[in-house]
């Protein structure tokens, strides 16, 4: 006898045997039992959860005769009866398993719904379970929708998909949806320990933990890959012939690469990625290890004794949840994820891992300043942002002495003073002067106009400028203005209208700066004023719109209106016409070569090749002699303006039509917020 693959031989029979998916079984258990059985199933759920077991456990469940062949509708089928043997070798004649990734046409359906049509041949139950059936055609489904609202008594169907946003609303309407969950890998351990002993597989724990992550919730992809491991491993498992087989990183290299980034070396970090390249380890299976073990260490740090103990990987989570603080464990994690995405964009994988760790030295230490490149101090050098805890320390700072003779340059706004907590800060309006150092490490502000900040070099020294003092806060401000706004105090402008920007956002509103984000937090705990808006017009008005000028008015001509005649006759396509309706005939000469002579703005239209297209087509209908010259210029009677007149003459006087109709007069009178939609009124 062949071989049969774990996946296959160890598939569950019964919902007794099901593993990972409780809630379902529970309910098409207690379904069963009570008899309150639905006409159409719909199971979804990733790969290998379990769709197309339990389709063929419940068509068990509704066709099973006992052993002795008189049983009915159970949720325990025997499994010996003819229905049971033959639906698990799958050549019960009642129950048809339809594979719509490959038969997915209308006449795959239309075979499906002739078959309905007659009752089962052996069983209580005829069951048609369409796999994979979000790869349906529309048509197929529509040919199946009255069908599966209202089968015959004796039908049920069962619909399994991996992608049910891509079922149609109408098919998802008729039945009754189970989710299957993914399977924990706690699950999967148990299910693949009981295997092994079953079979008679030598084993080690680490081996089961590497597969059991790996199957990623399937049970099926954790059958198949134990089968490859045994075939790998030459009848046994053990820890290092799977992670070869895996391709995944030791725990190991994980921890190191963490050890050192939360100690902040450096060298370390590039001699752990070149150790990783000299062993030909994957990067994004380090990135994918190092996250496990973060989320380890993140969960050891807010929930101590949470992990699981019999885990060995557990004493190095929690040793190194004492090196990191949680902050910078939860930013890691998150450069760890974001960064296996990246490592197929950088030229070499390894320089790609260099930069995703190297990225969290970036970043300050708790408590610390950034580190940031020696450079000549300018007037700029002040405003750089400071972390959260640098900035009440830089605030207390006194100022240091002026500079005997600065450079000209551009100055920033003063900043405030660090107000207490839960208070706004007030925007300083004050003559523009290089901040104070401490003033600006508190909260950069954002740059005012050029016109208001240009300072010119003085021939006094800057010592005798006396320091700007920031002015006193206001007890409550309930909402802080931009700088810009600030350094333009104006008077309220009174208008007979709302201006066209009066229902725009502000720009500062759309992307806040920084001094906004600096302050989020302390405008969150203040009672916001309210702010008063205009009431909603009683009826939706549309405003306005300005109305473009035409540059160029109908003038016309009677030599526009013989181009005119022309045009309308001579059988033109493509772009020739298009010249040909944008032109204006100027002058015609009519000697024995008559000669015309057109006017067209548009440069594109005055190419030569089109020119000679458009005169060889007057010549067979006009002159076998006539010679066309093309100049610049606008045109004022040209067939383009012409017909955009009669299309105007004609969209008047149907709107006058209807606005002047006794019926629609009347309900105008009768209803006061009816109107004539504007642009709905179309002429015949």
């Amino acid at each position: 006898m062949s071989y049969v693959v774990l996946a296959r031989k160890y598939r569950p029979r019964s919902f007794d045997q099901m593993v990972g998916q409780a809630h379902v079984v529970q309910a098409l258990t207690n379904a069963l039992q009570q008899q309150r059985l639905h006409h159409a199933y719909l199971f979804t759920g990733t790969r290998g959860v379990g769709k197309t077991t339990v389709s063929r456990i419940l068509a068990k469940s509704l066709n099973c005769t006992g052993p002795d062949g008189t049983g009915g509708i159970t949720a325990h089928p025997c499994g010996v009866c003819t229905a049971c043997t033959e639906i698990d070798a799958d050549r019960y004649i009642d129950y048809v398993e339809l594979d719509a990734a490959s038969n997915r046409s209308i006449d795959e359906i239309r075979d499906l719904i002739e078959r309905a049509a007659y009752k089962p041949s052996v069983g209580r139950f005829k069951v048609f379970m369409i796999d994979e059936a979000h790869q349906l055609t529309r048509d197929a489904f529509n040919a199946l929708l009255k069908t599966l609202e209202e089968p015959p008594e004796y039908l049920k169907f069962v619909l399994a998909t991996t992608d049910p946003d891509k079922m149609l609303p109408t098919v998802l309407s008729r039945c009754l949806q189970f989710n299957l969950r993914p399977m924990a890998p706690e699950t999967v351990h148990e299910h693949l320990l009981n295997v092994l002993q079953s079979e008679g597989v030598a084993f080690d724990a680490p081996s089961l933990r590497l597969l059991s992550r790996a199957a990623r919730g399937s049970m099926r992809d954790a059958l198949s890959l134990t089968d490859q491991a045994i075939a790998y491993g030459g009848g046994a498992l053990a820890e290092e012939t799977v992670r070869a087989m895996l391709g995944s990183v030791d725990r190991g290299h994980a921890a190191s690469l963490v050890r050192a980034l939360a100690l902040r070396d450096g060298a370390s970090v590039l001699s752990g990625v070149q150790a990783l390249r000299e062993r030909g380890l994957s990067a994004a299976a380090t990135l994918e290890e190092m996250a496990t073990l973060l989320q380890q260490m993140a969960v050891a740090q807010m929930v101590p004794g949470a992990l699981d103990e019999t885990d060995p990987d557990t004493a190095g989570a929690i040793e190194l949840a004492s090196l990191m603080p949680p902050d910078e464990t939860q930013l890691l994690y998150s450069i760890a994820l974001q960064g296996r995405a990246e490592l197929s964009l950088a030229p070499d994988e390894y320089a790609g891992l260099t930069m995703v760790l190297l990225r969290l030295l970036a970043f300050p230490p708790a408590g610390g300043a950034p580190q940031t490149l020696s450079r000549p101090e300018t007037a700029r050098g002040a405003s750089a942002t400071p972390t959260a805890t640098a900035a009440p320390v830089a605030a207390r700072l006194p100022a240091p002495a002026p500079v005997a003779a600065p450079r000209p340059a551009m100055a920033q706004p003063p900043a405030a003073a660090p107000a207490p907590a839960g208070m706004a800060a007030a925007p300083v309006r004050a003559p523009m002067a290089a901040p104070a150092p401490a003033a600006a490490a508190a909260r950069p502000e954002r740059m005012s106009p050029p016109a208001a900040t240009r300072v010119e070099p003085s021939a006094a020294p800057p010592a005798a400028t006396p320091p700007v003092r920031p002015q006193p806060r206001p007890a409550v401000e309930a909402r802080p203005q931009p700088p810009a706004v600030a350094a333009r105090p104006t008077a309220p402008v009174m208008q007979e209208e709302p201006p066209a920007w009066h229902d725009e956002a502000p720009p500062w509103e759309d992307e806040p700066s920084s001094w906004q984000q600096a302050d989020a937090a302390p405008m969150a705990e203040e009672p916001a004023e309210p702010v008063l808006r205009e009431p909603p017009a009683p009826a939706p008005v549309s405003r306005p719109q300005p109305a473009v000028a035409e540059d160029v008015e109908l003038a016309p001509t009677a030599l526009g209106e013989r181009w005119y005649a022309v045009v309308q006759q001579v059988r033109l396509v493509a772009l020739v016409r298009e010249l040909a309706m944008q032109a204006e005939l100027v002058a015609a000469d009519e000697a024995d070569a008559p000669l015309w002579r057109l006017r067209v703005e548009r440069e594109s239209l005055r190419n030569p090749a089109l020119c000679e297209k458009l005169q060889a087509a007057l010549r067979e209908a006009v002159h076998p002699a006539l010679r066309l010259e093309v100049e610049a210029g606008k045109a004022q009677d040209s067939p383009a303006l012409r017909e955009n007149a009669e299309r105007d003459r004609r969209q008047r006087q149907a709107e006058r039509i209807i606005h002047d109709d006794p019926l629609v007069q009347q309900m105008l009178q009768r209803y006061p917020t009816a109107r004539i939609v504007p642009g709905s009124i179309k002429p015949n």
